[in-house]
């Protein structure tokens, strides 16, 4: 009963977590396609930018003006459906939810210019973009779209890929090129850059890291990270030059985002232990990874 009822606890944060951070994401997004995106007349690349994509056109073309909402969540209905079947239902329903919020949202915001200087609007335009994903990532959600095909290619290929959406993104940008000119899908491309980066930096998710640990603890710590991280560990018996005591050193591979609550799980263990953080530039073989629900 008592594991029952933290396990419930458990889920009904991650669930609150989940929609803060949805919540948040949407707004930032929403804020900086009527701040920066507009502002600069950019195409900010996946199914956001190629929703703009038509609503200027048909604006253009035929003098129409589509709502935004109409065009992203119809755009969204396929990837949405295909997230249902290959990623999770409930990071699915999520990023539904943001798609939705955010799709609103950027008919009901303003438009609030700070800068009409294309090359601020490019950079800034791509950092708070990218803020705004690495948040919704954050509370298993996505902005929908080509962010499916990253999540999707992550989970399969356990590692990130964000750089391959990115050229994806690119075909979109120079289509629009053809369209509204390639002096906006150049500046378009940098904003979409800079997007990039800023996810591969700070979403941890899909990096991996090597530890290599020294213990006189061996047995114990490596019992206790087994059942903890659900990683394998590799132990090697060795001495140690200095002070010629055995030694234990642990060998495994964790996410960057665990890092932290490993060593401090390590270090309650053994207050001496020594632990070695490399990072690690890809892993084959079998990985544990957290499935997305």
């Amino acid at each position: 009963m008592v594991y029952a009822k933290t396990r419930n606890e458990k889920e009904w944060k991650k669930h609150i977590t989940a929609l803060i951070c949805v919540f948040i994401a949407s707004i930032i997004m929403s804020i900086n396609i009527k701040s920066f995106v507009r502002a600069g007349d950019l195409i900010p690349g996946g199914f956001t930018g190629l929703s703009l994509l038509i609503q200027r056109s048909a604006n253009l073309f035929a003098g129409i003006e589509l709502p935004y909402s109409i065009i992203n969540i119809s755009l969204n209905a396929l990837p949405a459906f295909i997230g249902f079947k290959m990623i999770g239902k409930k990071f699915t329903s999520y990023s539904v939810l943001m798609i939705v919020l955010n799709s609103f949202l950027v008919d009901l915001i303003p438009v609030t210019p700070i800068t009409y200087d294309p090359l601020l609007v490019s950079v800034f335009g791509g950092i708070l973009n990218g803020i705004a994903i690495v948040i919704a990532l954050y509370g298993k959600a996505s902005s929908g779209g080509t962010d499916f095909i990253a999540v999707y290619l992550s989970n399969k290929l356990k590692k990130p890929s964000w750089n391959f959406v990115f050229g994806i993104n690119t075909i979109i940008l120079i289509t629009g090129g053809f369209i509204f000119g390639f002096e906006a899908a150049m500046y378009s491309i940098i904003f979409q850059f800079v997007s990039t980066q800023v996810i591969e930096r700070l979403h941890r998710r899909d990096h991996k890291v090597t530890l290599l640990i020294i213990t006189k603890e061996g047995e114990t710590i490596g019992q206790e990270l087994l059942e903890y991280t659900h990683h394998g560990v590799t132990k090697f018996e060795g001495q140690g030059c200095y002070l010629k005591e055995n030694k234990t050193m642990l060998y495994t591979v964790v996410g960057a985002d665990e890092v932290k609550d490993v060593v401090h799980l390590i270090r309650e263990l053994d207050s001496h232990v020594f632990i070695n953080i490399m990072n690690s530039e890809g892993v084959t073989g079998n990985f544990y990874q957290e499935p997305i629900e």
